[in-house]
């Protein structure tokens, strides 16, 4: 007989990811599956016909919980705020079966969208659910739904930004930038940004951060070069693939500080985005040879 310990185990990728693309949050995603697990556990599974789909509808009930009150956090957060990055690497292929979706452009578009909302988008449009099943989950009518669905798929087809996802070509584009941005080389940043190029960083208030986005490729180029010239003690930079774009790690004194993603659209960076908030970096740690450093 199949347990609720089994459902979430084999299921744990596809859970998480509900999570995460509703919460935009590692940690609100952990304890959204914690606490889903404790509500299936009360349930007479047996009667279940389909438990993945039953526990999908749980986790989806309490992401939309989550997300709610986290709304209600984010209007006075300290500047730009970003989704907690994640790496969509091969090795955390476990963790996201649906790296695209989860892209850092995508999810600030959804940041807009209403919670329930959101929640039927990411239902219907990256999941594949039926109206049905979505109707119960947020308990409106499955005419409701089909509504609420096609205003939001409209609403996100309207503001979606393009970009290539993480490859071979969006490598050579970002160790470009690095090496200009790390030479000095303005004109070369400049043939390598998109005119109307976007800065984004999250510092969340607890550390420096800019709290206004930077637009435009003079502005964004200029900020790259003065970052250059105070590095972090200690720096080391590691290529990522985070939210299924390009990025870097960056770390100081063997301490991660910050995540870099670029958004890259026909081979120039159109998004940059910086997380830094410690709170938002916790859950992928120090360098693995941290401790050797020590």
């Amino acid at each position: 007989m199949t347990t609720g310990e089994d459902v979430f185990t084999e299921h744990r990728g596809l859970l998480f990811s509900i999570a995460y693309e509703i919460t935009g949050s590692v940690a609100d995603s952990e304890d959204v599956l914690q606490e889903s697990y404790i509500r299936w556990a009360g349930t007479d599974t047996e009667s279940v016909d389909n438990p993945r789909a039953y526990a999908a509808q749980i986790v989806t009930r309490q992401a939309l919980n989550s997300l709610r009150s986290a709304q209600r956090r984010r209007e006075d957060y300290v500047g730009p705020w970003l989704p907690e990055p994640i790496l969509t690497s091969p090795d955390a292929a476990d963790e996201v079966e649906l790296a695209e979706s989860v892209s850092t452009a995508m999810l600030l578009v959804l940041e807009t969208l209403t919670p329930v909302e959101r929640t039927v988008f990411v239902m219907r449009e990256v999941f594949g659910f039926e109206y049905r099943r979505i109707a119960e989950t947020v308990d409106r009518t499955e005419g409701a739904v089909r509504q609420i669905a096609h205003r939001a798929r409209e609403h996100v087809h309207a503001r979606q930004r393009r970009f290539t996802p993480a490859g071979d070509e969006t490598d050579r584009v970002v160790a470009a930038f690095l090496t200009a941005a790390t030479t000095g080389d303005l004109d070369g940043l400049l043939s390598l940004l998109a005119p109307d190029v976007r800065y984004l960083a999250d510092g969340g208030g607890k550390v420096n951060a800019a709290r206004v986005p930077v637009l435009g490729s003079a502005k964004v180029a200029r900020l790259f070069l003065g970052l250059v010239r105070h590095p972090l003690p200690d720096m080391t930079i590691e290529p990522a693939v985070v939210n299924s774009m390009p990025g870097v790690l960056v770390y100081s004194a063997g301490v991660l500080d910050m995540v870099l993603h670029f958004e890259i659209d026909d081979g120039l960076v159109t998004g940059v985005y910086v997380v830094r908030n410690p709170d938002k970096l916790a859950h992928l740690g120090a360098r693995p040879d941290a401790s050797e450093q020590a």
